[in-house]
């Protein structure tokens, strides 16, 4: 993993985390297959919020429960798969690979399961699918931004770590909707700011890479 190419996390300086990531260190766990573990996280997410749609009440709280703790240990590979490879001393040649490629993996399958669990609307599975697809591109101008020249560029509004927030808390607060609105109401409304947010994000990663390739001030 290239260390100026990290996403800036508070987290990481946190003594619990630290003292995680150097028992994480000393067990025969990779980077990498931290990096993988993230994508089997994401996708047992997936699979209750695919289910939360046609849950009856008494399974609703469980299974938000149990998908805001796979997001969780979704976030969790994340930040230990950088602490393990770099403060552990075990990066490796291949590190960016795994390190970017269950990213576009697991966002996608979180995000687009979203939007079967917001039955609020019939088209919200097309939406689910179009945040998910927005949200690979803001990874994709960052990479392809990187790649040609620009410095690392992990600004939003709508970068990972908002994204998987706003899913998380509308999952969290999906049990109580029944008192005030129909189910899937607010991951409804956390898919449509994360589509607008990520499209910001577009903007503002592919502006802020053409204005420093072009030598532009102000940049």
């Amino acid at each position: 993993m290239d260390v100026l190419n990290r996403r800036p996390l508070k987290a990481r300086s946190w003594p619990v985390m630290q003292r995680a990531a150097r028992w994480l260190s000393r067990q025969n766990i990779t980077p990498n297959q931290i990096s993988l573990a993230s994508i089997v996280f994401a996708a047992l997410a997936a699979l209750c919020l695919v289910r939360l749609s046609t849950a009856e009440a008494v399974a609703v709280w469980p299974l938000s429960l149990m998908a805001v703790f796979f997001i969780l240990c979704r976030a969790l590979c994340n930040m230990f798969d950088g602490m393990v490879a770099v403060e552990g001393g075990k990066k490796t040649a291949s590190g960016e690979l795994f390190n970017d490629i269950p990213d576009r993996i697991a966002d996608p399958l979180i995000i687009v399961s979203a939007g079967y669990a917001a039955t609020v609307a019939s088209w919200a599975p097309e939406l689910g699918w179009c945040a998910g697809l927005l949200a690979v591109m803001t990874a994709y101008v960052r990479t392809l931004a990187r790649s040609i020249g620009a410095p690392p560029d992990f600004r939003g509004p709508m970068s990972k770590v908002p994204r998987m927030a706003l899913i998380a808390i509308a999952v969290l607060l999906t049990p109580l909707e029944s008192l005030f609105w129909q189910r899937g109401t607010l991951l409804f409304l956390a898919l449509l700011i994360i589509a607008a947010g990520c499209v910001v994000t577009i903007w503002n990663r592919a502006y802020f890479a053409y204005r420093y390739l072009e030598g532009k001030t102000g940049v």
